[in-house]
């Protein structure tokens, strides 16, 4: 069901739309499908119409990230046929959560321009960390930008794994700080480790710095690597 709706969606575009924000089926299951066109964000929950498959996740975290990036919650509704799953309604197969109405992405787009959430910028910060990581050849374990949840990041380290709390800090502030409850953090992931780190990645405008990062322009990241959080518990 979920690849199906994927491919539905890359149809409308030639070449394959290229600006997903989730397109893998690995929780955390807020979305299981989303992307950016334009200055919108569209976050898309598939369901099985005959209600024979029961799906990750619920329409309340659907509309909880949607809210969280000031973008769309999309049901997709999905129905399994002699030839695979097709979505049920015509053109995108998109149903605004909030009022059941169909959705056309392509006419929704406008030249406003739109200030990055903290969650927004939050995902920015983890796929920063993400991607320092990899490169320092680490492998990842998980990650999510959930401001509601913690740690953002888990990675195998020299002696196993190791989780990272990520924060991002926005001009002019340079320095996001550590948060109050971090060692109630380490006492819930120390069954699976006793290694943590904390991650301050701080944005600016790219273009015109110490202007908003609006959605879609380019920002700046400063990131100067993890800092150890010791916790003895």
């Amino acid at each position: 069901m979920w690849r199906a709706a994927g491919v539905h969606l890359q149809s409308f575009f030639e070449g394959g739309l290229q600006s997903w924000l989730k397109a893998n089926p690995h929780p955390p299951f807020l979305e299981h499908l989303s992307f950016i066109l334009g200055n919108q964000v569209y976050f898309v929950r598939t369901e099985d119409v005959d209600d024979n498959v029961e799906v990750p996740g619920t329409r309340a975290g659907l509309r909880k990230i949607a809210e969280g990036w000031n973008g769309h919650a999309c049901l997709m509704p999905m129905l399994q046929t002699e030839n695979g799953w097709r979505p049920v309604q015509e053109d995108w197969g998109l149903i605004d959560l909030r009022t059941n109405h169909p959705i056309d992405p392509l006419t929704l787009a406008t030249h406003e321009k739109i200030e990055v959430t903290d969650w927004e910028l939050a995902d920015f910060a983890v796929k920063v960390v993400r991607d320092w990581l990899v490169a320092e050849g680490r492998s990842i374990m998980s990650s999510q930008s959930d401001p509601d949840v913690e740690p953002s990041i888990w990675f195998v380290g020299d002696e196993g794994p190791e989780w990272v709390i990520v924060r991002a800090a926005r001009y002019p502030e340079k320095v996001a700080e550590i948060p109050d409850n971090w060692t109630s953090v380490a006492r819930e992931c120390a069954h699976l480790s006793h290694l943590g780190n904390f991650a301050n990645v701080a944005f600016d405008c790219a273009d015109n710095p110490g202007t908003p990062i609006i959605r879609g322009e380019a920002a700046e990241a400063e990131f100067g690597g993890l800092q150890p959080l010791r916790w003895e518990g």
